[in-house]
């Protein structure tokens, strides 16, 4: 087990333990490049392989890397030796919202500034196909500026975790704070779920109390199923009506997040805030994402011998060369960084096309795109990046095109949305995208 004072992976310097459980432990670090705090949680992969595992924590980690919004912790790295996976995410010192909770209820402008800050992180989880499926007190983290932070992701699920019904049918949750439908086992809508958790939580913090209690386990399930709770009498009428819709036993009847949103009193003092990684286009960190390390000739965690498997950051101008390995990881079937992390079938947020027409053209055309359809553009670090000058459903759809040289004749670039509704950028590269390159375009190869 990582000590204290111990230099992990040559970047970090590991802190005091902030936590532990049975197959993890999660310890402060400090990345020694830029001297920023992190969160590293380090889990054991004997332990996890032993009680069948895996599969969560590459979920986990595919979930993580879709949910990048400022009402989400973010992880930013992933690292692994032969013994331990690392998850390098935002460290968030104001603990557990559970422990204001516990103190006694919140004020009214208190309580709903939180259940704003969750709602607006659900309905962008839910956008990009992902649901929690453990929303509680517990998982909601305060930053230093007393802002709410879901965290994990552990028991998440994404959309193509259904089944053929079109529903989930893995029981999992809180007792407290579980659906009805999750507990009567017949499938349930992940979205509608997370809502009826989210309503609970909203009781609990301007209660001070579960809005379904009893000493007796299958009582309270009988409670929950009947949607059967009172209100205390502080609580103001449009709280009650909302809370009526919202913890209503019939998924179906259920009120929809949409709705939630529209509601005068949800309404009252709302912001919402765009992740700062969103809000500057040509920052540093914009173009990064989670990387995936596998230290495969050593099992020392302090090893520099690994292999990169997926890093999108870059510091060339020029277009980036692709070797063998590069090209077959392309193919699903060997594709390393399963090791890790689900397949991309359930996310279009990325495309390849190849050309055999040179980097500057593409360049030209992406600009004589962007110009006319109102978007912002840049080259930058060998990538070109776009931005729609419009707000959409999720902020300002953000869309990254990366070149890489095959041969000097042949080149294969990536398209991928770095921010934005994931919807919007698919109907974007569909009506206006592949449209205005299909006479220098080879082929397309995207996630589809």
């Amino acid at each position: 087990m990582e000590k204290k004072g111990h230099i992990l992976m040559r970047k970090y310097e590991m802190g005091k333990v902030l936590g532990q459980g049975t197959f993890a432990k999660v310890n402060h670090g400090r990345n020694l490049k830029t001297g920023q705090s992190v969160a590293i949680k380090i889990i054991d992969k004997e332990k996890i392989m032993k009680v069948g595992l895996i599969d969560q924590i590459k979920r986990e980690i595919s979930v993580m890397r879709l949910v990048r919004h400022p009402n989400v912790v973010q992880l930013y790295e992933v690292l692994a030796s032969k013994s331990k996976i690392y998850f390098v995410m935002e460290y968030v010192k104001g603990g557990e919202l559970f422990n204001k909770v516990a103190k006694g209820r919140l004020k009214e402008d208190a309580g709903r500034k939180y259940f704003q800050q969750l709602i607006a992180a659900v309905d962008f989880c839910h956008s990009r196909g992902v649901y929690h499926r453990d929303l509680k007190p517990e998982n909601l983290l305060l930053d230093d500026y007393g802002n709410l932070k879901v965290t994990d992701f552990g028991l998440s699920a994404l959309i193509d975790s259904r089944r053929q019904d079109g529903l989930l049918h893995t029981t999992c949750g809180t007792p407290a704070y579980v659906a009805p439908e999750v507990i009567n086992k017949r499938g349930y809508d992940g979205v509608k779920a997370d809502i009826w958790s989210c309503g609970v939580i909203l009781f609990v913090l301007l209660a001070g109390y579960l809005p379904f209690h009893d000493s007796n386990l299958m009582e309270m399930y009988k409670k929950i199923s009947r949607g059967d709770f009172r209100c205390p009498h502080w609580f103001p009428p449009e709280v009650r009506k909302l809370l009526s819709r919202i913890l209503d036993p019939h998924p179906s009847s259920r009120i929809a997040i949409y709705k939630i949103m529209e509601n005068s009193w949800f309404k009252k003092g709302f912001q919402q805030v765009e992740s700062p990684i969103f809000d500057d286009l040509f920052d540093e960190d914009a173009s990064s994402e989670a990387i995936i390390d596998v230290a495969e000739d050593s099992d020392s965690d302090s090893c520099p011998c690994k292999k990169k498997l997926y890093d999108q950051a870059s510091s060339s101008a020029k277009p980036h060369y692709m070797n063998a390995f590069d090209l077959i990881s392309l193919s699903p079937g060997f594709d390393l960084s399963g090791l890790f992390e689900d397949g991309c079938n359930h996310c279009k947020d990325h495309a390849w096309f190849t050309t055999r027409q040179p980097p500057s053209l593409v360049v030209s055309r992406l600009e004589e795109l962007a110009t006319s359809e109102s978007f912002k553009i840049k080259t930058k670090d060998g990538i070109v990046k776009m931005q729609d000058r419009k707000e959409g459903r999720k902020g300002q759809l953000t869309i990254n095109a990366e070149i890489f040289e095959v041969a000097p004749s042949f080149h294969m670039v990536e398209v991928k949305k770095s921010s934005g509704d994931t919807l919007e950028y698919v109907k974007f590269c569909d009506q206006e995208l592949k449209p205005s390159l299909k006479d220098i375009v080879w082929s397309w190869q995207g996630s589809e």
